[in-house]
């Protein structure tokens, strides 16, 4: 994670107004490009730092409309969000964050189930895999698609994070169910029931709903004005 120094300049609270960032599969590298208020640049970062932005300035949206704390938003603890806002950000957004101001987050029993599903499946002995257990368990909470609550742009960057370090788990949705619901899906299943009322997926009259193609906006793009295509 060597790369984020070149961020610096062009952190505020969050991502930048008007920046167009994208992360190219094959490349460790996100191409910004001015909508006209800012030059043109190049940005270069870890695909988990950009994740992390991402779902920090869906935090700081919640944070600055006093819905939620830093520890609330992410479902990290205060250790945590220090740990990794001092060692990959800029000071100004570890400011924006006042983890001196909260308590860790409380955990009601769905959010603790998810997240020990999570942590089950999650790369051994990666303390980065262990933080994203939280985070997603913590943002599936919210009423979107998974990865708009994440602040990302598309349900691929989800399929790639989940494909990353959580393998075993994401190697399973062989038939393409939408992330959020294979997740309850999967959880059912480990405690032992379902949620599910027809015999078979082709037999529900919410097929719909499971499968296919997540459409829809980047919540950070609506509320920013921010083109993450």
């Amino acid at each position: 994670m060597s790369d984020m120094p070149r961020m610096r300049g062009f952190w505020k609270k969050g991502i930048p107004h008007g920046v167009r960032m994208s992360y190219q599969h094959n490349r460790r590298r996100h191409q910004s490009r001015s909508t006209g208020r800012l030059p043109r640049m190049d940005v270069e970062v870890d695909f988990d730092e950009y994740v992390l932005a991402c779902v920090f300035s869906r935090a700081l949206e919640e944070i600055d409309a006093g819905e939620a704390t830093a520890t609330e938003a992410t479902g990290l603890s205060s250790a945590d969000l220090h740990d990794i806002l001092t060692r990959l950000f800029p000071a100004r957004l570890a400011l924006a964050f006042s983890l001196e101001k909260v308590s860790d987050p409380a955990l009601g029993l769905e959010e603790e189930l998810l997240r020990g599903m999570l942590l089950a499946h999650a790369r051994a002995d990666d303390i980065t895999s262990a933080r994203f257990a939280k985070i997603i368990a913590r943002r599936a909470l919210r009423n979107d698609h998974l990865w708009q609550d994440l602040g990302l742009s598309n349900q691929a960057e989800l399929s790639r994070l989940l494909a990353t370090h959580f393998p075993k788990l994401a190697a399973g949705n062989t038939q393409k169910m939408r992330w959020k619901k294979y997740l309850y899906r999967k959880l059912c299943e480990a405690e032992g029931f379902s949620l599910c009322t027809a015999p078979s997926c082709p037999e529900c009259n919410d097929l719909k709903d499971c499968f296919g193609p997540e459409e829809g906006n980047s919540r950070l793009a609506l509320k920013e004005g921010i083109d993450l295509g």
